[in-house]
């Protein structure tokens, strides 16, 4: 397809075209930008400053794909990666970018959101320098690698950015060790017994993915096989191995998701082997981790994450806090001893389950979590008396709910401290937030270096 033309307009665009192209910024997943013929085009792995000879991988109506065919000016700024395949899998978006400058794109990237979407008073927003993690590298508690065939031999690791092509990952320098040693040693295991994978072509095998979460603070590990159907050959052999080989593993789980469906997790969860949960400590609390719950994937940053989100909310001892997007309840149970009653929602059972648990685990008594979604739990509690001075939300990356903000609007709490790791929905929200709120800073914070991913703590308070 080297020399087909894709679009009568592109008459001199091709995908294999090769031309030389200055990068003019970083965009918001941490490609390269540069205009070629005031075409935008997009260039993974190239950094700013630099001139490259960009090779065509895409031509579509509004903008270009491509790759970095050679270097012909180097950025000051570019190191080299320590994962080989920095250029080729997602996640390492940003691992040839010295650290500094890293830090500094994760602000501009807020700044350019808001630029685009332009919250009321945007432009005097204070938005402060990023906070550095405190490791660079070996942060991340959780892998979750696709399992496939790769040339005759099972693989486990990551997809090529927009596809499936699988990357077999021996190693992945931002992982917690014990995530990856668990990862190759299992790959193995299912390797030597022979039990099917998933192939997607055929939506036959059965092991699609594996999901390893480390605790930080106490060095278990649970491990999840992700399968197409709840049989699993060679059950007995493989748990049997991985009690021998693997002590730090003290939690099995298989979670059923069968067919072709774009989504990692299914619903159904069986109990295989040791515990049913794994125990993280943050913030001087300890919490059951089930292998659906959501948890930061960086547990050091995650403490100074919530700090910031308590300074932003300036609690007292009468605050009712509501923990909206509770999760299994880590921010409100950490702000829990700082204030009168802790209420907190969450779409996933499980992880309401863990929520009120931890709570126990913890001897919090003045915090209670409830099943449901926040746009629809808020006003039930209100009906029922419930008044609320302080709120926390921390949505995923789609923002919040509309309901939810209508919701904010009408009630009006004090305090508010929203915690956002999608940018572009967190200034599109601020655009409705701000009729009533006014943005007193927005703190951005690194979790997760080496990759394009930012966090940030926004503090707002009712308008005068």
């Amino acid at each position: 397809m080297t020399q087909t033309k894709q679009h009568e307009h592109d008459v001199d665009v091709w995908v294999g075209k090769r031309f030389p192209l200055t990068i003019r910024r970083l965009g918001v997943n941490g490609h390269g930008i540069g205009y070629y013929k005031h075409k935008v085009c997009f260039v993974p792995g190239a950094l700013p400053n630099e001139v490259v000879v960009a090779e065509v991988t895409r031509v579509l109506p509004r903008y270009l794909e491509a790759k970095v065919h050679r270097i012909r000016k180097k950025s000051r700024d570019r190191v080299t990666p320590r994962d080989h395949y920095a250029d080729i899998a997602g996640g390492f978006e940003l691992e040839n970018l010295a650290y500094q400058q890293q830090l500094k794109f994760k602000r501009q990237v807020i700044i350019d959101s808001l630029e685009k979407f332009q919250p009321y008073g945007y432009r005097n927003y204070d938005v402060r320098p990023t906070i550095a993690a405190p490791e660079e590298y070996g942060y991340r508690n959780k892998a979750q690698f696709q399992v496939r065939m790769v040339n005759g031999k099972v693989a486990a690791g990551l997809y090529q950015p927009n596809s499936h092509t699988l990357v077999d990952m021996e190693t992945c320098a931002v992982q917690m060790p014990r995530t990856m040693e668990t990862v190759r040693a299992v790959t193995k295991m299912i390797e030597d017994l022979q039990i099917p994978v998933y192939d997607e072509k055929h939506n036959s095998g059965i092991i699609k993915t594996l999901a390893v979460r480390e605790s930080w603070s106490t060095g278990e590990v649970q491990l999840t096989f992700i399968t197409n159907s709840p049989k699993l050959p060679h059950k007995r052999e493989l748990l049997e191995r991985i009690e021998k080989e693997l002590p730090s593993v003290v939690s099995v789980m298989q979670n059923v998701n069968p067919g072709d469906t774009p989504l990692v997790w299914g619903d159904k969860m069986i109990h295989l082997a040791g515990k049913d949960s794994i125990l993280e400590s943050l913030m001087g609390l300890d919490f059951k981790l089930s292998a659906r719950s959501f948890l930061q994937l960086n547990p050091e940053q995650t403490e100074v994450l919530y700090e910031e989100a308590s300074k932003a909310l300036e609690l007292d001892k009468d605050d009712t806090l509501i923990d909206a997007y509770a999760g299994i309840g880590t921010i409100g149970l950490s702000l829990a001893s700082r204030v009168k009653a802790v209420r907190g929602m969450e779409i996933i059972p499980e992880a309401v389950a863990d929520a009120n648990e931890n709570a126990k685990l913890n001897n919090i008594t003045n915090a209670r979590y409830e099943v449901g979604k926040a746009e629809e739990v808020l006003p039930r509690w209100q009906k029922e008396g419930l008044n609320f001075d302080a709120l926390v939300v921390d949505p995923p990356r789609t923002g919040l709910d509309d309901q939810l903000i209508k919701q904010i609007l009408k009630v009006k709490p004090r305090k508010f401290a929203y915690v956002s790791c999608g940018m572009a929905s967190l200034a599109r929200n601020l655009r409705r937030l701000t009729s009533v709120y006014h943005v007193d800073y927005i703190q951005p914070i690194d979790m997760m270096p080496q990759t394009a991913r930012c966090e940030a703590v926004v503090k707002l308070s009712l308008r005068k």
